[in-house]
């Protein structure tokens, strides 16, 4: 089995190899591999999708790769392949993105990325540092994650969607931001869960032996 860490050098992949990695060998989910290689991200069993930065700029960079867009959709939609979006990696899942400029997303979730509103005018955007997730749907991959844990986020956008469904979890930042979305054979956390502790490196395990 083979998870491939999609690099289009827009986050740092170092811890999240490494959790990936940990949890691997601890499920015995087979080899995970950081790469910007069309051809392996085309036969990985596993895509996860990082991402760091703004939207527009994000999608630009996994776009310019030549065949490594291509690559990834012929992975997911085509052939099935369990996948996992991280923090703007998960935000790439919408249909289109608000930030700075409206832009076209993977449209795998229907709903829009907007910037973070919070009704208490003292809490600051970005949103930074660990909040507790309140769970709303059950999910495989979500398996021993329950609400109260504490997960890592960072980031000033986030995905509203538009079947409600869709969002298995959220956590309160003066009034619920996604934290989860879900539909098919796809996920996406808006937290860091190679930086959430125990109950990240639950959901990657989780995410390693899912089979949709």
């Amino acid at each position: 089995m083979l998870t491939a860490l999609i690099d289009y050098e827009s986050g740092n992949l170092h811890s999240a190899e490494k959790a990936f990695q940990r949890m691997a060998a601890e499920t015995g989910a087979g080899e995970i591999v950081v790469t910007s290689d069309p051809a392996l991200v085309a036969r990985a069993d596993r895509i996860v999708l990082p991402g760091d930065g703004a939207f527009p700029a994000c999608r630009a960079a996994l776009v310019g790769r030549t065949g490594l867009y291509e690559a990834m959709v012929e992975a997911v939609v085509e052939k099935g392949r369990p996948f996992l979006g991280i923090c703007v990696g998960m935000q790439l899942m919408a249909r289109t993105g608000h930030e700075y400029e409206e832009t076209p997303g993977l449209g795998w979730i229907d709903g829009a990325v907007r910037r973070i509103a919070p009704s208490d005018a003292a809490l600051k955007v970005p949103h930074m540092g660990w909040n507790d997730l309140v769970i709303e749907g059950a999910h495989p991959v979500l398996e021993g994650v329950k609400t109260g844990d504490h997960a890592y986020f960072v980031h000033s956008y986030q995905m509203e969607v538009a079947t409600p469904g869709a969002r298995l979890a959220y956590c309160d930042y003066g009034g619920p931001v996604t934290a989860i979305v879900a539909a098919g054979n796809t996920i996406g956390t808006q937290f860091h869960p190679e930086k959430s502790q125990a109950a990240g490196l639950r959901l990657i395990a989780n995410f390693l032996t899912w089979r949709p």
